[in-house]
């Protein structure tokens, strides 16, 4: 059972308590559902730094510039690699393209 820390106003002393069984119900429901979304924040994480290199190369797309192929094939790289990363682990161990110089 895990403990809560609260205020006694009257004397200004913190007093531990074990949670209730409702109180603990809803600490391990929320506790599960935090850790049953931790792959979609991975997931967000990489790509939230996918679409930041995305974007450090999008003045080579624009309709002046002639996009070489290797700048072509690391930028399609990058939009593919959230593809089956379903897990927090697959996230971290993700391999990021090099960027073509």
């Amino acid at each position: 059972m895990s403990k809560k820390f609260t205020l006694d106003l009257t004397t200004g002393k913190g007093v531990e308590s074990d949670l209730t069984t409702n109180e603990q119900t809803i600490l391990d429901n929320e506790s599960k559902a935090y850790a049953d979304a931790a792959p979609a924040r991975a997931l967000e994480r990489l790509r939230e730094k996918r679409n930041i290199l995305l974007v450090e190369t999008d003045h080579y797309a624009l309709a002046d510039q002639t996009l070489s192929d290797d700048m072509k094939t690391y930028r399609q790289n990058l939009r593919d690699l959230p593809t089956g990363k379903d897990t927090v682990k697959k996230c971290e161990d993700a391999s990021w393209p090099s960027k073509p110089d």
